[in-house]
């Protein structure tokens, strides 16, 4: 699926091949809710990088999050959160860990995506204290990562495109 993408700003505007378009997978780490989650989750969603096509790459910054360990040692993310300098939408995250990979913010896609049947909730061992999960009896739910990826929720439910 085709998704088509920008920043509220419209100073720049994507275009990238995904096959799994379902925004089902919500994130509650400190990370993606600071950088890109205003109801304390953010959503990515699973994209072909070969394919992402950029307007306006030079109206684009790069955030790589600071990590702390539970020793207190500091290091730096190799994921690229891309957003927009000017109007500060978050975009799109790439890793040099997965480089065939790209995962576009589901709040930056102008395309109409599908409704999943179903969500994951990960990272909830991070949510901030005042946020609720709103879940539903099929949802599943980790304190860390969970045990399938992106690509195998949307096989396992026939999903994929």
């Amino acid at each position: 699926m085709k998704l088509e993408g920008s920043c509220h700003c419209r100073a720049v505007r994507f275009s990238v091949e995904s096959a799994q378009p379902y925004p089902f997978m919500r994130c509650y780490c400190s990370i993606c809710r600071k950088t890109a989650g205003g109801g304390g989750y953010a959503i990515n969603l699973g994209a072909d990088h070969r394919t992402l096509q950029v307007e306006g790459r030079d109206h684009l910054s790069v955030y790589q999050a600071r990590m702390v360990g539970d020793d207190g040692e500091v290091s730096i993310s190799d994921g690229q959160r891309h957003f927009c300098k000017h109007c500060g939408s978050a975009l799109w995250l790439w890793d040099p860990s997965w480089p065939d990979l790209v995962h576009p913010h589901a709040s930056a896609i102008d395309t109409p995506l599908p409704v999943p049947p179903e969500h994951t909730h990960l990272m909830v061992g991070s949510k901030a204290s005042w946020v609720e999960p709103q879940l539903s009896p099929k949802d599943k739910v980790f304190e860390e990562y969970p045990d399938e990826s992106l690509a195998q929720w949307h096989e396992r439910l026939g999903l994929s495109r």
